[in-house]
C-alpha cells in the first residue's frame, strides 16, 4: 500500500512539474538587447538638427515642409559631445540615443549616399562628424549608444510620410527609388560605421517595400546582432507606451499582441486613445516592453524636443520628473527623456543643473532600504531591523524568466496582526509603489496570488 501511495505521489508530482514547465515554455522571454533595454530604466533621446541656430521657436509642421534656406547658420562652434553625455551619466541614463536625421533631412554625419549632409557644411571645412563624436563620448562615459534616423519627412527632397509627391508620372516613381536606396545606404552606413548600438529609432516607423518605402530591417540585422529595432512594420522590439507625457497606464505589460509596435492593426491598436499600447497584452506572444517619453522641456503648456532660445521656463521641476520615474521606470517601463544641445553646441547650463539633479534625487529615494529580499517563491517575509514607517515598495521579477507574476499584494505587520499595504497585477522589470506612510510596522511579506510558473522576484525592498 506504501509503496503504490508514493508512485501515485511521484506520478502526480511528475504531472505537475510537467504541466509548470510546458507552461514556462510558453512564457515570451526578452532577448539579451531588450534585457539591456529594460535594466537601463532610464534613457535619453538627443535632438539635434540645422533649426536649431535660427533663433525661432520650433514649429514641427513648417519644418516637415519648409527647407532650410541658409544651411551654413549652423555652426556649433563649441560643440562638446563630452558635455551631453556626462550630462547624461548624471541622471543616471545608461542609453543615449542621437537624431542622425529629422524632418530637415539634413544627416549629421560623413555620409557617401545623402550628400545633404555635414559635408555640405562650412563648419570644420565639411569634414565634421556628430554622430562620430556622439559614439566615441557615449563609449568614453559607459553609456550605450544609439541612433534615430528619421526618413518619414524630408522637407529638402519634398518627401512626406515616406513618399515623393504622387503625381502618376514615371519622374516620381524613379525619384521614390532613389529615395529609398539613399535610406536603405544610410542605414548601412550608421549601421556599419560606428560599432555595436543598442538601438535603432526610425521615426514615425519605418514603410517597407510591401507599402512602397525602404527595406531597412535587412540592413539593420546584417550589421547589428544585439539591437532594439524600433519601429516599423515589420518588427519592433519596444513599443510607445501610448503619450509622450513620460508615463504609461497601470498595469503595463511586458508583453504585446502583435511582432510590430503600431504601424498595422490601426483600427485595433489607436482604439480608445492607443489603449492596448498603453497597457500590453499579458496574454500577448510577443515580449515588447514599452517606452515612456517626454522632453525635458515640456513643462507648463510646452512640449520641445529641439532647443529654441528663451526657453528655460519650460524645463521640468525635479518633482515633475520624480513623478515621471514613478509613473514609468516604476511601472514597468523605460523612461526617455528629450534633451537638445543649443546653437553653440552645448547641453544648456540650466538643463545640465537639472538633469544631475533629477539623478540626485532618485539615489536619495533608493539608496536605503528598511529591508530587502529576494527568492523564487510565492510568499518572501522580512522582519523590519527596527519597528519602522512604511512609505514605498519596491518589487522586481528577474525577467529574463519572463513576465510570470499575474496578481500580488504586500502585508504590513503591525502591532502583532497583517494588514495590506498594497496590491497589484503586473511587476515586470520593476513595480514601485508609494503608499501613504503606515507607522508601527515590524516585517513585511510579499505574497503572490497567481502566477503563470514559479516567481522569481529578483528585489523585494521597503522603504
Amino acid at each position: 500500500m506504501k509503496k503504490f501511495l508514493f508512485s501515485g505521489i511521484l506520478f502526480l508530482s511528475t504531472i505537475l512539474l510537467w504541466g509548470q514547465e510546458k507552461q514556462t515554455a510558453t512564457i515570451p522571454l526578452p532577448t539579451p538587447p531588450q534585457l539591456t533595454w529594460q535594466e537601463a530604466e532610464l534613457a535619453v533621446l538627443i535632438s539635434y538638427d540645422l533649426h536649431v541656430a535660427d533663433g525661432k521657436k520650433y514649429n514641427q509642421a513648417q519644418n516637415r515642409i519648409t527647407p532650410i534656406e541658409d544651411i551654413n547658420m549652423f555652426h556649433p562652434d563649441q560643440l562638446d559631445t563630452d558635455q551631453w553625455i556626462r550630462a547624461v551619466r548624471d541622471m543616471g541614463a545608461k542609453i543615449a540615443i542621437l537624431t542622425v536625421t529629422h524632418e530637415t533631412g539634413f544627416a549629421l554625419y560623413q555620409s557617401d549616399v545623402n550628400p545633404y549632409c555635414l559635408k555640405a557644411l562650412k563648419w570644420k571645412d565639411g569634414k565634421g562628424d556628430i554622430v562620430r563624436d556622439f559614439v566615441n563620448s557615449c563609449r568614453k562615459y559607459g553609456i550605450n549608444p544609439g541612433l534615430y534616423i528619421g526618413i518619414r519627412w524630408n522637407s529638402y527632397l519634398g518627401v512626406y510620410d515616406f513618399m515623393m509627391p504622387k503625381d502618376g508620372t514615371k519622374f516620381q516613381e524613379n525619384r521614390q527609388v532613389f529615395y529609398n536606396k539613399m535610406c536603405e545606404g544610410m542605414t548601412e552606413e550608421l549601421m556599419s560605421r560606428y560599432g555595436d548600438l543598442a538601438i535603432v529609432w526610425y521615426d514615425g516607423g519605418g514603410h517597407g517595400p510591401e507599402v512602397g518605402g525602404a527595406d531597412i530591417l535587412p540592413v539593420v540585422e546584417k550589421y547589428q546582432k544585439n539591437i532594439i529595432f524600433y519601429h516599423n512594420t515589420q518588427r519592433a522590439d519596444i513599443r510607445w507606451g501610448g503619450s509622450e507625457s513620460g508615463t504609461v497606464s497601470y498595469p503595463c505589460w511586458g508583453t504585446y499582441t502583435y511582432p510590430y509596435s503600431h504601424s498595422k492593426n490601426t483600427e485595433v491598436i489607436f482604439k480608445d486613445n492607443f489603449q492596448l499600447l498603453k497597457t500590453g497584452d499579458p496574454n500577448g506572444a510577443y515580449y515588447m516592453p514599452a517606452m515612456a517619453d517626454a522632453p525635458l522641456r515640456g513643462y507648463n503648456g510646452r512640449h520641445e524636443w529641439f532647443y529654441e532660445p528663451g526657453d528655460e521656463a519650460h524645463l521640468f521641476p525635479v518633482e515633475n520628473l520624480m513623478n515621471m520615474y514613478y509613473q514609468s521606470v516604476g511601472r514597468n517601463a523605460t523612461l526617455i527623456l528629450g534633451l537638445t544641445p543649443d546653437d553653440r553646441g552645448l547641453m544648456p547650463d540650466v538643463d545640465v543643473a537639472r538633469l544631475k539633479e533629477f539623478g540626485a534625487a532618485i539615489k536619495e529615494q533608493f539608496a536605503s532600504p528598511l529591508a530587502t529580499s529576494s527568492g523564487k517563491a510565492r510568499t518572501l517575509h522580512m522582519k523590519l531591523p527596527t519597528v519602522s514607517t512604511v512609505k514605498q515598495i519596491v518589487i522586481q521579477e528577474d525577467i529574463k524568466y519572463g513576465e510570470r507574476v499575474r496578481s500580488y499584494r504586500v502585508e504590513g505587520k503591525v502591532k502583532g496582526k497583517w494588514q495590506v499595504l498594497s496590491t497589484g497585477s503586473c511587476i515586470g522589470h520593476k513595480r514601485i509603489e508609494k503608499i501613504e506612510p503606515v507607522e508601527g510596522v515590524s516585517a513585511v511579506r510579499l505574497i503572490i496570488k497567481e502566477a503563470l510558473a514559479t516567481p522569481q522576484i529578483k528585489h523585494f525592498s521597503i522603504y
